[in-house]
């Protein structure tokens, strides 16, 4: 398969699990690949995989919470290839705790790798990218960020605030024909196994059979991996400021938020007028994307 035939990419945090998976199947789909995480293990073993494929790669370790490994992912994609084409801000972790029990650590921990760092890398690539004409940001967001998760303060304000840099980004920088897009993975990763370890508890509460991770809606990194790959092709060159969400066997494309029960008034509205507008007006109640039909 060469869909991704010469594109010279880059993906954060690929020494494991999904982004792993990306780097794997980007390579077996033609791409030149940048990948980086900050176990030396773990990545040499990415690496190898790759090549395994018959891919190419750059290995560039450290945690992308620090400029310097920002400016290293893309200067080495730079000096490898001769410019850099996608950027996959894949990099994350979770520090999970309910809000009472959430330390100031704990929140800027994540967010400084998930959204400061997405913001250092994306702001080097499309230093490179403008000088090159073009080029695709990726963001890899969560239901977290789109919908909230329960002791995932931190986590789903980092993974929001990606699709608030998303939004920007697509005004900012279409003028250079840089878009900039995110993808919402379902997938069956280390990060994820805490979904299946309750599920087979209740299972085990209901005496029944623990369900696999694809009757959860889950799909492996490899699955999950063909949805990157589109989405970085060319077949997807017409998106802009747009998040999908796939998980092997499901894809959607996700509105933006748009305003509902609008009304004007010819003068300044007082708190008895929107008393009266808003008793005929419903609350929106909470979304929750479901993962299998």
């Amino acid at each position: 398969m060469t869909t991704l035939a010469g594109k010279r990419i880059v993906i954060t945090g690929s020494s494991r699990g999904l982004g792993r998976g990306f780097a794997v199947e980007m390579a077996r789909a033609g791409a030149r690949l940048v990948i980086n995480g900050t176990n030396a293990e773990a990545l040499a073993e990415t690496e190898r995989q790759v090549r395994a494929v018959g891919g190419e790669a750059v290995v560039v370790r450290g945690s992308v919470a620090e400029s310097e490994t920002c400016s290293g992912l893309v200067a080495a994609c730079v000096e490898a290839y001769g410019g850099i084409d996608v950027l996959i801000n894949n990099a994350g972790q979770v520090r999970d705790r309910t809000l009472f029990k959430m330390s100031d650590a704990d929140f800027d921990e994540v967010l400084a790798v998930h959204l400061r760092g997405s913001f250092m890398a994306s702001r080097q690539a499309a230093l490179a990218m403008r000088d090159a004409g073009g080029g695709h940001i990726i963001h890899v967001t969560s239901s977290s960020g789109l919908a909230g998760g329960f002791g995932q303060s931190n986590y789903a304000a980092a993974k929001a605030g990606l699709l608030g840099l998303m939004y920007t980004w697509g005004m900012e920088l279409a003028r250079y024909k840089i878009r900039c897009n995110c993808f919402w993975p379902i997938a069956e990763t280390d990060m994820t196994q805490v979904v299946f370890d309750r599920a087979k508890a209740t299972a085990a509460e209901k005496g029944e059979a623990a369900p696999s991770p694809a009757e959860l809606g889950f799909g492996t990194p490899a699955e999950v991996a063909q949805g990157m790959i589109w989405l970085a092709s060319d077949a997807a060159a017409r998106f802009n400021g747009q998040c999908f969400t796939f998980n092997g066997r499901k894809t959607a494309l996700w509105t933006r938020p748009v305003e509902v029960a609008e009304t004007f008034g010819d003068t300044p509205f007082t708190v008895q007028d929107l008393t009266r507008h808003y008793a005929g007006v419903e609350p929106i109640a909470p979304y929750q994307p479901r993962f299998v039909e």
